[in-house]
């Protein structure tokens, strides 16, 4: 029965696929196999068009973006191997597989440690005490509007930029509650903030996470990059401001309360991102490994806080105070669960780049990715090519386009690399729906930031796009 099935499915297969052969006389090993014209490669990109048109649709078909990435990925590998082993090379395929497989684990496993202390951080009331402290301040709308915007163009330098936006988004929308023409322009300008300060860290962004990991440019040379940047921020910022309403919100009356070990956590994050750039600087390991390590260090901090919980004060006994309740003496509340911060981290987003990752390189495999490379870094110039892949990041993540470009292998000067991580990391501020930062906030504000609003300052996100091109040709000189 088995067999049969096994003759049947072979059969079927070689009737959508005409071109097969099972003979690999003449080919060299380990040489890879025509594809591009062939009805597997053609069913390759069916899926990959299909897949990302399903994940953008996220919201309308109210289906999860990793869904569509990681089923497609697999059926095209799985066709990849199959026309492998049927030419007796399935070797080959493997191995390709192996080595995209090995790329994602990298950025996986640094993604995931990064997300894990940012929601630690969160679980131990860190960012709402920084949420507290800034309503507290009496700050106006124009102030506030420039504070988020710096904010979050600093902290997007080492934090997720999605994580920033959310932090700062929620801000916005707590001191703009009766002022949505606030909350429109201040979550704008964190999504541009955060895209810009994302792009001169390889520790704030996945486009420049990627050129690091694969060591096209050191950690150090990312910050010529700091320049460009913020007049990428600044010019539509300084268009902004005059749009700002004036006046001063009223002051929050919450005080903030910090959890038994904020700081420490705190302490550790940095720690664990000192430890990655000199283990990679020094000692040529991976970025994964240094996260891994700072993994490590919290976790026993998390068991220590756990077995010391009851040794404490509460964490809530300033409410038991207040209402003159004698605390319980065991508060589970103490319980510090490193498990629970790992479980919470946002696995969409992980598996969806594993999907992107996967069939971005069966694409490269297949040898798509060389004809388009010969085209943009080949026809054209560099400088035109890297401008017109960072305006396409607009509508592509931005971290799949780098990726793609990386299995190009094209051979560029150090300025256009440098040229291709701004390019890529501050294309995505040109449309809503273009960055991770802007979909956050498209869901997070109900009311004033929206597609529409985004695309009314496009032109003047376009104006900072191209003066922070201008300005790294004129500083970064030397490297072209």
């Amino acid at each position: 029965m088995n067999r049969n099935l096994l003759k049947f499915l072979t059969l079927g297969f070689l009737f959508i696929t005409p071109g097969i052969t099972f003979a690999s006389e003449g080919l060299a090993p380990h040489q890879p196999l025509g594809l591009t014209n062939h009805i597997v490669g053609y069913l390759a990109i069916f899926v990959t068009v299909l897949a990302y048109i399903a994940a953008m649709s996220e919201e309308v078909l109210e289906l999860r973006k990793s869904k569509p990435m990681v089923l497609g990925s697999s059926l095209v590998w799985f066709a990849i191997c199959i026309y492998y082993s049927f030419n007796g090379e399935a070797k080959v395929a493997a191995l390709a597989f192996e080595s995209n497989l090995l790329a994602y684990i990298e950025l996986f496993l640094f993604i995931l440690v990064s997300m894990t202390y940012l929601n630690a951080m969160e679980e131990r009331g860190v960012f709402d005490g920084l949420r507290i402290w800034l309503l507290n301040r009496q700050y106006s709308y124009r102030q506030l509007f420039w504070i988020t915007g710096i904010l979050a163009f600093l902290l997007s330098t080492v934090i997720s930029g999605m994580a920033v936006a959310l932090i700062l988004g929620s801000v916005a929308a707590a001191v703009g509650k009766k002022n949505k023409d606030f909350v429109a322009l201040a979550c704008l300008n964190v999504v541009v903030a955060t895209n810009a300060g994302g792009s001169l860290s390889p520790l704030g962004g996945i486009s420049t996470l990627f050129v690091w990991q694969n060591k096209i440019l050191p950690f150090y040379e990312f910050f010529t990059l700091a320049i460009p940047c913020l007049v990428n921020f600044l010019v539509p910022a300084i268009f902004m401001h005059f749009f700002v309403p004036k006046e001063t919100p009223a002051a929050s009356t919450s005080t903030i309360w910090l959890r038994r070990g904020s700081k420490i956590v705190i302490f550790l994050f940095i720690l664990t991102l000192a430890i990655t750039v000199w283990s990679n600087i020094v000692l040529q390991l991976p970025p994964a490994a240094g996260m891994m390590a700072g993994l490590g260090l919290l976790q026993f901090y998390s068991f220590y806080l756990t077995k010391t919980a009851r040794e404490v004060k509460s964490d809530f006994a300033h409410v038991y105070e207040l209402f003159q309740v004698e605390a319980p003496r065991n508060n589970k509340k103490q319980d510090f669960d490193i498990f629970k911060n790992i479980s919470t981290v946002d696995w969409d987003t992980l598996l969806f780049f594993y999907g992107a990752m996967m069939l971005i390189g069966a694409l490269g495999f297949i040898g798509y990715l060389d004809s388009i490379a010969h085209f943009l870094f080949g026809s054209i110039s560099p400088t035109l090519a890297n401008t017109i892949i960072g305006l396409s990041s607009a509508f592509v993540d931005n971290g799949t386009l780098m990726f793609a470009v990386l299995s190009m292998h094209p051979d560029l000067v150090t300025g256009q690399w440098l040229l291709l991580t701004l390019t890529l990391g501050v294309g995505g501020s040109l449309l809503a729906i273009g960055s991770a930062p802007g979909v956050a906030l498209l869901g997070l504000i109900k009311d004033g930031y929206s597609f529409a609003f985004h695309m009314r300052w496009t032109p003047v996100i376009l104006l900072g796009y191209f003066a922070s091109i201008a300005v790294h040709f004129w500083i970064n000189a030397r490297y072209f």
